[in-house]
């Protein structure tokens, strides 16, 4: 257990955390006034709510205590030694936690909050000087202290955001916010995980006042304790009451009934994390604090001891991590940043392109075949810059230096100065080809194709240097998708892909790396889901039961308004050029979806941009399903495959949908791992979610099949494979694992 001791200087210094001799985790310095700054400085880049924390805050608080009663202590400010104020909870624990450590989490749990209530309820003024970040755990121990002034600093962020984790804030913080600010505010806060910058964190209420710098924060929360002897929480006193949630008050009703409403449909049920956050909110708030708090902790155990979390933490966190410290980045070349990037087309995805680049500092050369086109392309950049600057995401200054590093050119010549040029033309190789060897010729910097599907190495036969030559694969929209996936083409070096990795996450996206196929890892994967979508509807399943089952199972949207987004002659064209280049094999093994996409693009029905297609869309911007699909493809229509079971019984049409969607992506994710075209189960499982929407609370297609369990997997897989074809059988590689007890 870690103590107090003495440090330096006359008594006036202290540090907790080592004893006498150990590392000063908190530091203890008393002014002449009475007043304690409790600095965290615990080991590691930051501070963590871990055993470490717990320990000298707990011998901190009992020092405290022990100040208190002899009449020496006047007031207290904590803040932090590190660039953050605090990290929040240690997910190394909590990701372990089982049936068996169940006790000691609860234990461990109580002391934290215990610790926290003894602090707010010492008798006098505390003041949170928050210096940096302060996030899930770091907020609450804000919370806990009665008057919170934050540095005002773009870097800044304020939040609980532990439901994106599958969690909720166990520490006080659903509690603490709920009778801050009412029972709507605080969960829209807490619910969606947001975090906000300090102006937006002063105007929510979890921020009291802003400082204009660290210090400037230190001195303010002295001097407000010196003013505020007396203060108390404000539940602490008599007669508090939540804002907006009083027992038996019919005003309230209304609040209880449309949350859940409103909540499920953005969640679809998929996160208990959101309903227990919203049923702790509520529940709590009709209890006194102490019995909330209580409330609060059983719920947090329910989740931590749930699969999702498991999936969520592992997922977002550590293979999040992983990857952006450069897990799947060659060693050995050192991180020059892209001061000057050329990008090949101004359509939407290489505007995209130059508007992220530009976003990041970096100078951009849009080219295109001529001056007008090339100057469209950066007017679109300029109408979604002016949509942010009203939205109040940029300022006026920062939208004109964006929009000023972004230069429209018609010749390849301008390329010459680039260190990165960006192939974003049409999904055609011609095309590709010609302007990749035009490029090449000018540019001696790495070369990169946005492609999405053809093979990089065929692309490289098109420039002199195949060895600096890489796929970038971006999602539409650019500004908004996270995810780039990298493609390593047979001849591409590895001082390159060090140089794309860099890149990637210079433009702040998350970066996968994948080998060379056509498809590569998303766009393969991405094909199943789709044609397994169409498939059902092939055999006489309702368009709207595909749909709205792949909502419910967590996929960011339906096959079939996914496909009208691509349009249909995407999958077409991809089966063509695979013919083409003698991979038929793959294609022709009579998958009914090409039979659908045929007759739907024949009829003019070719997706979103059309007008119609799986769906009809109007010119206000409503869409719904077209009705002739029925007609076309309905149980009682000529055209319908039927086979399987599901139209046995409702329930059972409603899990077996939602199994063929999610593990016909999870399988075909093993066959890319098996081939080698995916190198890591990080990149898989990101790469699933950020880049084509797989279920968030999965963890990703691999951890799909760790959450259900290999051996339980494959039997399901075998089951949908004799039922609706071999394209569900498992790989030997999944068997072996799933008998060897394995996990991905």
């Amino acid at each position: 257990m870690s103590q107090v001791a003495d440090g330096q200087g006359g008594g006036r210094d202290a540090a907790a955390g080592g004893g006498s001799s150990g590392p000063e985790y908190i530091r203890w310095r008393e002014d002449d006034d009475g007043v304690v700054t409790l600095t965290l400085d615990l080991p590691g880049s930051a501070n963590v709510m871990n055993a470490t924390y717990r320990a000298a805050m707990g011998a901190i608080v009992a020092r405290l205590e022990a100040s208190r009663a002899d009449g020496s202590l006047s007031g207290i400010v904590i803040t932090s030694a590190k660039k953050s104020f605090f990290a929040g909870a240690d997910l190394n624990e909590l990701i372990r936690v089982t049936p068996a450590l169940l006790d000691e989490f609860v234990s461990v749990a109580t002391d934290v909050k215990d610790q926290m209530r003894r602090l707010e309820r010492l008798g006098v003024p505390v003041a949170a000087a928050v210096n940096g970040s302060a996030l899930g755990g770091g907020l609450e121990l804000a919370l806990a202290c009665h008057h919170r002034v934050c540095w005002d600093d773009p870097s800044v962020r304020i939040g609980l955001p532990e439901t994106t984790l599958g969690l909720l804030p166990g520490g006080g913080g659903v509690t603490r916010s709920v009778r801050m600010m009412g029972v709507q505010a605080a969960l829209g806060l807490i619910t969606e995980g947001r975090q906000l910058r300090p102006a937006a964190a002063l105007a929510a209420g979890w921020v009291d006042e802003l400082a204009s710098s660290p210090a400037d924060a230190v001195e303010r929360a002295h001097a407000w304790v010196l003013a505020h002897p007396s203060a108390v929480q404000p539940w602490d006193r008599p007669g508090h009451r939540v804002p907006d949630l009083q027992p038996l008050d019919p005003s309230s009703y209304g609040l209880l009934s449309a949350a859940p409403a409103v909540s499920y449909q953005r969640t679809h049920g998929c996160y208990p994390a959101v309903d227990a956050a919203m049923a702790c909110a509520v529940e709590g708030a009709l209890l006194d604090f102490d019995t909330a708090l209580a409330v609060e902790g059983r719920y947090l155990t329910e989740l931590v001891l749930g699969q999702v979390s498991k999936n969520m933490i592992s997922a977002f966190w550590f293979q999040l991590n992983e990857i952006n410290a450069g897990g799947s980045r060659p060693q050995g070349f050192a991180r020059v940043p892209v001061r000057r990037v050329g990008v090949l087309g101004a359509g939407m995805m290489g505007a995209g392109i130059a508007h992220v680049s530009a976003l990041a500092g970096i100078d951009v050369v849009l080219k295109d075949v001529d001056l007008d086109a090339a100057a469209r392309g950066k007017a679109s950049i300029a109408e979604r810059v002016e949509r942010d600057v009203a939205k109040g995401r940029l300022d006026a200054a920062a939208r004109d230096a964006l929009l000023g590093r972004i230069t429209p050119v018609d010749s390849y010549g301008a390329l010459a100065t680039c260190d990165l040029v960006i192939e974003a033309v049409f999904e055609d190789r011609s095309v590709k080809n010609a302007v990749l060897a035009a490029a090449a010729t000018v540019a001696p910097a790495v070369l990169a194709s946005n492609t999405s599907t053809l093979p990089i190495s065929g692309l490289a036969e098109a420039v002199a240097a195949p060895d600096r030559f890489i796929g970038l694969h971006f999602f539409s929209p650019v500004h908004r998708m996270r995810l780039v996936e990298i493609i390593r083409g047979t001849e591409t070096s590895d001082e390159t892909l060090a140089r794309a990795f860099d890149f990637v996450l210079q433009i702040k996206k998350t970066p996968i790396v994948v080998n060379d196929s056509r498809g590569f890892f998303t766009s393969r994967v991405f094909g199943t889901y789709l044609t397994e979508g169409i498939a059902m509807l092939a055999e006489g399943l309702p368009a709207a039961l595909v749909e709205n089952v792949a909502r419910k199972a967590g996929m960011a949207l339906g096959p079939l308004e996914v496909c009208d987004e691509v349009t249909l002659t995407l999958p077409l064209k991809v089966r063509e050029q695979a013919l083409r280049d003698g991979e038929a094999s793959q294609l022709t093994d009579g998958h009914p979806a090409y039979g659908v996409l045929e007759v739907m693009v024949a009829l003019g029905r070719t997706g979103k941009t059309a007008g119609a297609g799986f769906y009809d869309y109007s010119s206000d911007g409503g869409k719904r399903l077209w009705r002739g699909l029925a007609e076309k493809w309905g149980r009682d229509s000529e055209n319908t495959s039927v086979h399987g079971s599901v139209g046995a019984k409702h329930d059972a049409a409603e899990q077996e949908v939602r199994d063929r969607l999610l593990y016909i992506q999870a399988l075909e994710t093993v066959r890319v791992m098996d081939e080698g075209v995916l190198r890591a189960v990080a990149d898989a499982n990101l790469g699933s979610i950020f880049g084509i929407g797989f279920a968030p609370w999965t963890g990703g297609t691999l951890q799909f099949v760790n959450s259900v369990g290999p051996a339980a997997f494959v039997e399901r897989a075998d089951f949908l494979a004799d039922t609706y074809g071999e394209r569900f059988r498992p790989p030997a590689s999944l068997r072996e694992l799933a008998a060897r007890g394995d996990r991905f």
